[in-house]
């Protein structure tokens, strides 16, 4: 081996992390799919203050967030399937439709005042159903553009459109709630698929080829590669953990705005914007120069017991400054955490795979939402919104710590691709 090999330095390491944007089609998509986010995140915070108002109950918010989340959970099996057999194009294109029309369909509602809080449990469904639809679709799509020699700078790019539309939307969406009404950030989120949609028919990508088979022959066949993966097993428990004690806590900021920090929509919408602040910021420089180190287990490890501390000190706090710096760095781990599980997986995992180890990926990480999102609504309720958290970040902790010390070879292990890249990381 020559030792005289210069290393690339960081600034290098950053600027390749962005290296994707060549790629014409990478640039076309991941510009409509941030201005979709913008418009999705702001739905999301204005949708809350509407549960808030109509229901004044952590256990509504819980409930919305598990009838959204629950079709990730249980047709996880099929719809990874469906990705890697048919064209991820077509049902990018249709998924989004469905959306636009859902988000329309709730402007209305609200802007008329008919608006009651089943028409919410039933969109939030709808769009549970689309989005298990679509959530492998377009991960495995991404890869499509890309090539696995820099799917996982790609999807870090995703991410990256998803944490700022996650730091502006839910502040933008909460001061639209105070200067405009409930529904303009519906109609504003409707509209913004058309430019999703529009990007979609304009890319080119290369599909890798289906084998064939049924779906739950194909389900099993994924599982069977599973077991043989134990560090892809570790990513999977890491993003569950961190999901599942979480994530969740963020179903009741509405409760923390009102009840601990005496505030409005306003707050609840600075204490989303500061999530999203910490999230974009980790994506923008802590995920970049995390790709260049070898020792991923010591990094989702210490990412996870991270968040895990920052929820104890939100925990104890009732300043809104302290709850909003406590979120802020907490969102600093959270992207190191699901982002590098989804990367270095789709790396991992073969080509005709892709889809159906994203989607179970999904199924046992975010498809947990429907149960944690009831538990945490229940135990805020009847422990106290602060005390439920405080619960959280002590399992959370725990698990990672468990991990860390008890999972063999996960402090050792270096990534190493275990598949050759299946196409070129050209542009199409």
């Amino acid at each position: 081996m020559n030792e005289n090999i210069e290393r690339p330095s960081l600034l290098q390491t950053y600027t390749r992390s962005f290296s994707p944007l060549k790629n014409r089609n990478l640039r076309i998509y991941l510009g409509g799919q941030a201005i979709s986010l913008l418009g999705t995140w702001m739905q999301t915070a204005a949708q809350s203050w509407v549960i808030w108002e109509l229901t004044k109950s952590e256990k509504a918010l819980g409930i919305v967030v598990m009838l959204n989340s629950l079709p990730l959970l249980l047709l996880a099996p099929w719809a990874g399937g469906i990705a890697d057999r048919f064209n991820r194009r077509f049902i990018l294109i249709a998924t989004q439709i469905i959306a636009m029309l859902s988000a329309f369909t709730l402007a209305i509602l609200i802007q008329t005042g008919l608006i009651e809080i089943w028409h919410i449990y039933v969109s939030a469904l709808v769009l549970g159903i689309i989005s298990a639809l679509d959530f492998p679709a377009q991960q495995a799509f991404i890869g499509d553009m890309s090539g696995m020699g820099q799917v996982r700078q790609a999807v870090t790019l995703n991410i990256m459109a998803l944490q700022l539309a996650r730091m502006l939307g839910p502040a933008l969406g909460g001061f639209l709630l105070k200067a405009v009404g409930n529904s303009i950030s519906f109609w504003i989120n409707g509209f913004s698929f058309l430019v999703v949609i529009i990007s979609l028919m304009f890319v080119r990508s290369h599909q890798a080829e289906h084998k064939g088979g049924s779906s739950r022959g194909q389900f099993r066949e994924t599982v069977d590669f599973l077991r043989s993966q134990p560090r892809m097993i570790d990513l999977m428990i890491f993003a569950s953990l961190v999901t599942f004690f979480g994530l969740s806590i963020f179903n009741i900021l509405p409760a923390v705005a009102d009840h601990v920090l005496h505030g409005d929509s306003q707050t609840y919408g600075l204490l989303f914007g500061a999530s999203g602040a910490g999230a974009l910021m980790s994506t923008l420089f802590l995920l970049p120069l995390s790709q260049a180190a070898k020792r991923i287990g010591l990094i989702i490890t210490a990412a996870a017991a991270w968040m895990g501390t920052f929820f104890l000190l939100l925990s104890q706090s009732s300043f809104i400054s302290l709850s909003m710096v406590s979120i802020f760095f907490v969102s600093l781990g959270a992207p190191l955490v699901l982002t590098t599980g989804l990367g270095v997986m789709q790396l991992m995992a073969p080509g005709d795979m892709r889809a159906r180890i994203i989607s179970l990926f999904t199924m046992l990480t975010f498809g947990l939402q429907p149960i944690s999102s009831i538990i945490i609504g229940y135990s805020a309720e009847t422990l106290g919104t602060q005390n439920a958290i405080l619960l959280n970040a002590l399992c959370l902790i725990t698990g990672a710590s468990l991990m860390f010390f008890f999972r063999n070879g996960l402090r050792q292990w270096e990534l190493k691709p275990i598949v050759p890249p299946i196409i070129s990381s050209k542009g199409n």
